[in-house]
């Protein structure tokens, strides 16, 4: 359990930014790298770029990848599936792990069991070995949970969902920003070191690892769980007759018994979800339908993730802004609006037939399903305070299991739907999805059908 109190062994500290009583900061200054917090936001969402670039750096390299290792429709979707799969269990034991060890440890240790994993790609021939090369490397996507817990940590509630939704918008750009660079990188080693192509795209893959342990190696070295000190420091602290399993316990416990936390995770289930799913299929879908080459799709297929540098960010503003004026119910209400209509334009894209028209169509959809994403986290760091970390894992993978779900159901390869099909019925679920929003209540301050059914209280976190 995460406590922000200041030991009392230790001397209080004074912060270059405005900080609320929890030493929390109470603003929040983008190009700053004061510390602790401005520090702990720019490693974290660097962090979790390299994770996302990492996983994505298969896809855009299908075209290349099935060719040399004779893999049908169904190997491909079949390792779309375990790419994802591979984050929900990682993701749901990263959120205690935060409770328990802090982001920061529990973050770079992650990061560096999962990097060697990517290089292991220069000795894969089978579609076995492939699905499994993508199983162990969507473990590192657990890393998002570590990096929302770590900004709840550090920035109060006036700020938290602007905070949120930078840190994982600016990390979700490395799944689009590795569809743009895969393929040259590709071509340079193709082309300008002389390698085979089958070598060529087994040696790409040093980049986005080495670009991951990097990362994690300055995580360790530089970030901070807490504003005042780690939770290692707290814990050691602690009075003796405390038990450590019987707390874990009970802020496990207390996290998954919170209903809310199993709405957020539903609903993000079709969001981020869908975004996963999206960018494990957008390049090789524009490839396949309109017959653009490689390089093209990688374009169109980068432009999908790069509106993470906009677009979740501002749903965290935005969720942040109908807080102040509104309250939970503000948050609500936003993120049912911006998610259903995401829903409609996920199922408008998958009816247009023009190659201009569906880059059209799917920017005004990335956009807004990643602002969705930002704005459920934009609630969830008021669901429990004591079970932040078991909140966030649980909302995070719902993410996952969404993506699975969808890339299962929707385009495994073995399904009789196109895949543009599939992509208008993914926009019919996330439509109906979002309607469990409507259950969401917070005594103190209502949810998005009624007001608050208890005395007014001050807009804080839950027990």
């Amino acid at each position: 359990m995460i406590h922000t109190y200041l030991p009392t062994t230790m001397e209080p500290q004074k912060f270059s930014i405005a900080v609320d009583s929890d030493h929390k900061a109470t603003e929040f200054r983008i190009f700053s790298l004061s510390s602790p917090h401005m520090r702990a936001f720019h490693l974290a969402w660097l962090s979790l770029f390299t994770c996302f670039f990492s996983t994505f750096s298969i896809p855009p390299l299908l075209p290349i990848i099935r060719q040399d290792l004779n893999l049908s429709p169904s190997d491909i979707g079949t390792a779309g599936i375990a790419a994802f799969a591979g984050s929900i269990i990682s993701r749901l034991a990263m959120g205690p792990a935060c409770d328990l060890f802090g982001p920061r440890l529990a973050s770079a240790t992650l990061s560096l069991a999962t990097a060697p994993v990517l290089l292991s790609a220069a000795f894969i021939s089978t579609p076995l070995q492939f699905i499994l090369l993508r199983f162990f490397i969507g473990f590192s996507l657990a890393n998002f949970v570590a990096n929302q817990f770590w900004m709840s940590s550090m920035f109060s509630n006036c700020t938290v969902g602007l905070a949120n939704g930078v840190a994982a918008g600016w990390a979700n750009v490395g799944s689009g920003l590795t569809q743009l660079t895969m393929p040259i990188i590709f071509s340079i080693l193709n082309t300008h070191f002389n390698l085979t192509p089958s070598l060529s795209w087994r040696a790409a893959f040093i980049v986005p690892a080495m670009f991951q342990a990097i990362m994690a190696l300055m995580v360790l070295a530089y970030g901070q769980d807490l504003p005042d000190c780690n939770i290692k420091s707290i814990k050691n602290i602690k009075k003796p007759e405390k038990n450590p399993k019987a707390d874990a316990f009970g802020v496990f416990l207390n996290g998954i018994t919170n209903y809310r936390g199993w709405v957020l995770g539903l609903t993000y289930g079709f969001s981020f979800g869908v975004e996963l799913t999206m960018d494990n299929i957008i390049a090789e879908y524009f490839y396949d339908r309109f017959g653009v080459n490689m390089e093209t799709a990688g374009v169109i297929a980068a432009s999908f993730g790069l509106a993470n540098w906009v677009s979740r960010p501002m749903g965290g503003v935005v969720s942040d802004g109908l807080g102040r004026r509104f309250g939970m119910r503000g948050r609500l209400w936003g993120l049912w609006m911006v998610q259903t209509v995401a829903g409609v334009m996920c199922l408008w894209l998958g009816e247009v037939e023009s190659v201009w028209g569906s880059i059209a169509v799917m920017c005004g959809f990335s956009f807004l399903v990643q602002a969705a994403s930002g704005l459920t986290f934009g609630v969830v760091p008021f669901v429990s305070k004591r079970s932040m970390g078991v909140i966030s894992g649980m909302t995070g993978s719902g993410g996952t299991v969404g993506a699975v779900v969808t890339q299962l159901l929707l385009f495994s390869g073995s399904t009789k739907f196109s895949t543009q099909t599939g992509i208008s019925l993914m926009g019919v679920m996330m439509i109906i999805s979002t309607l469990s929003l409507t259950t969401i209540y917070f005594p103190q301050w209502g949810g998005m059908l009624c007001g608050p059914s208890s005395q007014h209280q001050p807009y804080q976190l839950l027990v």
